[in-house]
């Protein structure tokens, strides 16, 4: 399995408690609707010095990098992204891992 790790600092607009839930619950949708993600698991700060870096975690399990490496074109994810998500970003950070 390969679990992979984003984490997002939203644009100040977007810093408050209602856009980071409204934003957890469409990347939760999103997603978890893509054919090669087998779970999504989406969290927001639980504490302030989590806060003062980081708005959105997300987790993202795949049986392969090669289902990453589809998940990452695939025409729905890159809606997502480009037109969702990238908007409202101003740092992303990713990272892959076996688990």
């Amino acid at each position: 399995m390969i679990d992979r790790i984003v984490l997002f600092k939203l644009k100040d607009e977007y810093c408050n408690d209602a856009a980071r839930a409204a934003f957890a619950e469409r990347t939760r949708r999103d997603l978890s609707a893509l054919e090669r993600v087998r779970s999504v698991t989406v969290g927001v700060p639980a504490d302030e010095a989590s806060e003062a870096s980081w708005d959105i975690s997300i987790v993202v399990r795949f049986d392969s990098m090669e289902d990453v490496q589809q998940y990452i074109v695939d025409p729905a994810h890159r809606a997502y992204v480009d037109g969702y998500a990238m908007p409202r970003i101003e740092v992303r950070k990713a990272w892959n891992f076996h688990s």
